[in-house]
């Protein structure tokens, strides 16, 4: 089995609240990540897919191809962007690493398996100190 992983950067912006709470219910379960008036990162994402590569050209997954699939389905999606207002796959989701992660892996396993690969995991750097895997 052969793992390759393609690393993307992205610009965002969030806001973790529920919105059937208060203010102060938000800033006391969230802190300073429920800032009414947004807050964001420059995250890091990697996306790992896994297979056997291809007798007929040698690839588990052509890079070029998993890029062009990463850039449209999600980093198009998300660089300077407003994740709670402006990302359709974030829709109905608190603005949690963990489900910005959950999200991402739902808009690429479909394509990236009709490549032929398996996706593997989906990790995200939010800060230099926290980062979130997701292996579906």
């Amino acid at each position: 089995m052969i793992y390759i992983t393609r690393r993307e950067r992205f610009s965002a912006a969030h806001r973790m609240f529920r919105a059937d709470w208060s203010d102060e219910k938000n800033m006391e379960v969230f802190g300073k990540c429920s800032n009414p008036t947004w807050h964001g990162h420059n995250y890091i994402l990697w996306v790992t897919v896994k297979g056997e590569p291809s007798e007929e050209h040698g690839f588990v997954m052509n890079l070029t191809t998993l890029k062009k699939i990463i850039t449209e389905k999600v980093i198009d999606k998300l660089d300077h962007r407003n994740m709670n207002t402006d990302v359709d796959f974030m829709a109905g989701r608190i603005a949690t690493t963990e489900n910005l992660a959950i999200a991402i892996w739902g808009e690429l396993r479909p394509v990236i398996e009709r490549e032929g690969a398996k996706l593997h995991c989906v990790k995200i750097e939010e800060t230099e100190n926290n980062y979130i895997e997701y292996y579906g």
